[in-house]
């Protein structure tokens, strides 16, 4: 008796996939919940299992496209699992000093190489005359996956489709540097994760938010909806793509409750367990640029949400701080923003207002 292995359903919008990867091979005898391949779809990478024990027959390679609920593999419950028997020892060879039984006949010596004549000199090319150059190796071709399709797709059509405008500030991180290292030993034996910036980033944007609500909402035809909570998408680069996993109600995580969101998606990322779930909800989204060293950047808005913040790297520069030049932790913040229903005064505000929470971050207890 045979069990057909189908793709299964994996979101009401999903239709196909590509089989990513095989980790098994034909004939070989798997286990019931046995990871037997790699689906790559449009959003997610998901995994798919054997449903009993049994010798699998493959229906389908790598870098096929398949629908939903199609066959990709059979699998015979009726096959005997291997022979798990003890291997015989394999013998031990001799050492190499023992003396030999018998004299071994003496090694043929190979004749030596015949002498050839070395080859001629290909003449000069004419001085007008190009040379050929050959295009083998000189590149490679691939299909572009279905994830990175999409993302391709969301990104163009948000450029198309939103007013986009970015404004700049920058701000003075300090405060939260001196913050974190006065208190991360302990914070880490509290909560067992570290504090990072991330953290203080996502709370003042939900302080921002709460300020200036333009900022969190969208455009739907010809209506303009307005979001009441906070959950904020956290820009995740993986080897597959961009992902924007969502932590969710913001506004009630502590900073400890954020930190650890965000390490769970990071392991989850790395690992490919991303669930189409994990990716759904957004209300505003923060990228970190500067993670890669970058200096100043103008993020794309992610649809349909109406702004995106962009975070740099940190710099040491010098300032003017009550007419002194001192030298402070720098960065750059980048908020594009959809100017059909966000004005440059909002965003502006929005920013400026983020800034200020960050250069004075107790103002996230005092809640001021």
């Amino acid at each position: 008796m045979a069990t057909s292995i189908k793709v299964p359903a994996l979101g009401e919008s999903i239709t196909s996939g590509i089989i990513a990867a095989w980790h098994v091979k034909e004939g070989d005898f798997v286990q019931k919940d046995q990871v037997i391949y790699e689906l790559e779809t449009d959003k997610i990478t998901s995994e798919g299992l054997a449903e009993v024990a049994g010798s699998i027959s493959l229906k389908a390679e790598e870098g096929d496209e398949v629908e939903i609920g199609q066959i990709v593999a059979e699998i015979d419950e009726s096959a005997a699992p291997p022979s798990s028997g003890t291997p015989e020892p394999t013998p031990e060879p001799e050492p190499a000093s023992a003396p030999a039984e018998r004299p071994s006949e003496p090694e043929p010596v190979a004749p030596p190489p015949e002498q050839t004549a070395p080859p001629p000199v290909a003449p000069a090319p004419a001085v007008n005359s190009k040379p050929s150059v050959s295009s083998e190796g000189r590149t490679s071709r691939k299909r572009m996956s279905p994830l990175r399709q999409k993302i391709a797709e969301r990104l163009v059509a948000a450029q198309q489709e939103a007013a986009m405008l970015t404004t700049f500030n920058e701000v003075d991180l300090s405060a939260i540097k001196a913050l974190r290292a006065e208190n991360q030993e302990s914070f880490v034996e509290t909560h067992g994760v570290k504090l990072g910036f991330m953290s203080f980033f996502v709370k003042a944007t939900v302080k921002a938010l709460q300020k200036v609500p333009a900022i969190n909402a969208l455009v739907d035809g010809t209506d303009i909806v307005q979001n009441h909570y906070y959950d904020i998408g956290i820009a995740v680069s993986t080897e597959k793509g961009l992902m924007v996993p969502v932590l969710r109600d913001c506004e009630t995580l502590s900073l400890a409750g954020i930190e650890k969101g965000i390490r769970d998606y990071a392991e989850k990322a790395r690992a490919g367990k991303i669930g189409l779930e994990d990716l759904q909800g957004g209300v505003f989204t923060i990228t970190n640029g500067g993670v890669f060293g970058s200096m100043l950047s103008t993020p794309i808005l992610n649809a349909p949400q109406s702004a995106i913040l962009g975070m740099h790297t940190i710099q040491d520069r010098p300032i003017a701080v009550d007419g002194q030049v001192v030298i402070r932790p720098m960065m750059y913040l980048a908020l594009s923003y959809d100017h059909r229903i966000v004005d440059g005064r909002e965003a502006v505000t929005f920013l400026v207002n983020l800034k200020q929470t960050l250069e004075n971050p107790l103002h996230l207890l005092l809640d001021i």
